[in-house]
């Protein structure tokens, strides 16, 4: 018997639409292997409908107060939080991760993100009006850039889409959005909710491939592009936005340098690192994935960080018992395989290192031990369930260790020395830097990276100026 597959559609102008080609592309359920719905696989005709919808919504949205924005933004986030039940859902469906934790640890910052953003419309700040010139006023206007075009990951696909939308939409921006092609579900039911409270226009989702979001980046419309994914998207992205000079944001890759000093807790670290590394299946940018450790601890921190993988468990989204779910897809699955096949002769596989169960795509909680600084696997992201783990001397090559990659998005020092954890926040080159801890953030503070991290910031208010432009009024005082 065949299972008839849902049938996801784009959400433009107010309406939901096929593809105007009528071609799609089937979902699968990355913990079953199986498809269980088609979403469009939308073209430039798609794209060019959507972009007009959004610069027709533009100057009436870029008008509206900004108590009217942070009113919709508001509501918007008690509508999410009112049918939590069915996004937990459909968002687990899409990506295979466990309920509980998606309600418990994804839920909740998303709402709070959203909150945060509609306070932050109402705080639109520019330096105060004053004469540099002789009978000259000038005063500075912060204004919305226009209509954004907006790709959102697969890792974390309803966050990942808060993150673009509510900066955007709270600024007074008109929105194009496109999921990834293996994760639109959860962003379509956003666009359910969502548009029962916005004007039609105002807030767009375009399923598709690559290609649907190359239409849209280098599409004529958009005065900015925007997205989280692989650093290869990112650079295609800022080279097509580059052909009419549009503003990009990019929130690329990363490769999170995990310190550990001799005065640190062992037990304590290795459980808080292990979880880090792990959630998600170590598909987040900013995962503990790479353990520097002082060679006087090394041994027995090891040990104790295989423990903590042994005794975490990946399976069905239904096991309260698991820490995370599939990797993404059969690539996915494929390229973190590969990383461990290849590894060279002086590592060692202290834990996991297999696919798990035959259905999905699972992926067992690894340990890599007796890494050297320019093996592939300390140098590239593997984005999955994989830690790997060096031995330095002292805190100049711990540094150096560090540093010696091309991603600069987090990273994180453990320790009981102050001074210490201050010399290296400093010096080490990541956008974050967390101190006996490592992936908690804030609706407050700002997320970004350096060097192929990429550049812009998410959340805080520097993630809401980067969705603003800033112009120079100057006016005689002659009349």
């Amino acid at each position: 018997m065949t299972t008839e597959l849902r049938r996801l559609r784009n959400y433009i102008g107010g309406e939901f639409k096929d593809a105007a080609d009528g071609r799609t592309t089937e979902v699968v359920n990355p913990a079953t292997g199986e498809a269980y719905a088609t979403a469009p696989l939308s073209g430039q005709a798609d794209v060019d409908a959507a972009m007009a919808a959004a610069a027709a919504a533009f100057p009436a949205w870029r008008d509206a107060t900004p108590s009217a924005r942070q009113k919709a933004l508001l509501k918007i986030a008690d509508a999410l939080e009112a049918r939590a039940d069915e996004l937990v859902a459909t968002e687990s469906e899409n990506t295979g991760k466990p309920l509980g934790l998606t309600a418990s640890e994804e839920l909740p910052p998303m709402v709070d993100q959203i909150r945060f953003f509609a306070g932050a419309a109402r705080l639109l700040e520019g330096r105060s009006a004053g004469e540099y010139m002789e009978g000259m006023t000038s005063i500075v206007r912060r204004e919305p850039v226009g209509v954004c075009a907006q790709v959102a990951p697969w890792n974390y696909p309803m966050m990942m889409a808060v993150w673009k939308f509510a900066p955007a939409l709270a600024a007074g921006n008109t929105v194009v959005l496109k999921p990834s092609d293996t994760t639109p579900a959860s962003t379509i039911l956003m666009a359910e909710i969502i548009g029962e409270i916005l004007p039609k226009g105002v807030f767009n989702v375009v399923c598709g491939d690559r290609e649907t979001g190359r239409a849209m980046v280098e599409h004529r419309t958009p005065a900015m592009a925007s997205i989280t994914g692989s650093v290869r998207a990112g650079m295609q992205v800022a080279e097509s936005a580059s052909k009419d000079v549009k503003r990009v944001h990019l929130e690329l890759g990363g490769k999170a340098p995990v310190v550990v000093f001799e005065d640190a807790d062992i037990a304590k670290a290795a459980e808080d690192i292990a979880v880090a590394g792990f959630f998600n299946a170590g598909q987040d940018c900013t995962a503990a994935c790479r353990v520097l450790v002082h060679e006087s601890i090394h041994d027995e921190f090891v040990a104790a960080l295989a423990k903590n993988a042994a005794d975490t468990k990946t399976g069905q989204p239904d096991d309260e018992d698991v820490l995370y779910g599939p990797l993404n897809n059969p690539n996915q699955l494929k390229q973190v395989a590969g990383f461990i096949e290849r590894l060279p002769a002086h590592a060692k596989v202290e834990a996991g290192g297999h696919q798990v169960g035959e259905k999905g795509y699972f992926y067992a909680p690894t340990v890599v031990s007796g890494l050297k600084q320019d093996d592939e696997i300390i140098q590239n992201e593997v984005f999955g369930p994989v830690i790997t783990v060096q031995s330095f001397t002292d805190e100049d090559q711990a540094l150096a260790y560090a540093n010696d990659v091309e991603f600069a998005l987090a990273s994180s020092v453990w320790t009981k020395d102050h001074g210490r954890a201050m010399r290296m926040s400093k010096n080490l080159d990541f956008g974050c830097v967390w101190i006996n801890t490592h992936i908690p953030l804030v609706a407050e503070m700002p997320h970004g990276g350096y060097k192929k991290s990429g550049y812009g910031k998410d959340l805080s208010a520097y993630g809401f100026e980067d969705y603003t432009r800033i112009k120079h009024v100057m006016t005689s005082l002659d009349g």
